[in-house]
């Protein structure tokens, strides 16, 4: 059964984040908030859990669009082809925040997504995520956790989360309630912004 953990998001405690950073080390599958919906999360370099994420989700892992959740501009540029002033520029407005971005991935992406082109990079408006990502040192790989219910569709209370999902992770943080609108995704792949989902994210930055 997985560990259930709160941690404040106005002073995430650090020995509670560095026991998250461990289980991620450990292969192990955490839930987490984010700025928007609870997220599942594991680290980018570990394969058995990334297998493990893409099995609880019923697809298989090369076909899997998961996001990467990063700490800052510099994290995403690890794993991005260079990018132009203006996208830059946009990245800069927007980020931290409620978006993902869909950007051309470069080289050093896992083996498991090399014949993907592109990568969604998710850096949120939350201290317990970036912390999580700070102290792990490389991204996470993420999926929003959708609800059987189609009225809800996203899970915010962490505890019926922590009830649902015990069984198929290793860890559930409680940050307090979640939202449950999910990010706005926009498409930097081929210049032009491109709003692929009109989520959270506002889209004045545009």
């Amino acid at each position: 059964m997985a560990q259930f953990l709160k941690i404040y998001e106005d002073k995430p405690n650090e020995a509670a984040i560095a026991k998250v950073v461990k289980v991620l080390r450990d292969g192990g599958l955490v839930i987490y908030p984010t700025d928007t919906v609870y997220g599942l999360g594991c680290d980018i370099t570990n394969t058995k859990a990334l297998e493990r994420i893409a099995r609880i989700k019923g697809i298989k892992l090369e076909k899997a669009n998961f996001s990467f959740v990063c700490h800052d501009l510099s994290n995403i540029s690890d794993y991005v082809k260079q990018i132009d002033t203006s996208t830059f520029k946009l990245l800069k407005r927007a980020l931290p925040g409620a978006y993902t971005f869909i950007l051309p991935g470069n080289n050093n992406l896992p083996k498991e997504f090399k014949k993907k082109t592109t990568v969604g990079i998710r850096v949120p408006d939350n201290s317990i995520a970036l912390e999580i990502v700070r102290q792990l040192g490389n991204p996470i790989v993420s999926t929003s956790i959708h609800d059987e219910d189609a009225v809800l569709e996203y899970s915010t209370d962490p505890e019926l989360i922590f009830e649902k999902w015990q069984d198929l992770v290793d860890l559930v943080i409680d940050g307090g309630y979640g939202d449950n609108l999910a990010s706005t995704i926009i498409d930097l792949s081929n210049g032009a912004p491109v709003v692929l989902r009109e989520g959270k994210g506002s889209l004045d930055i545009l």
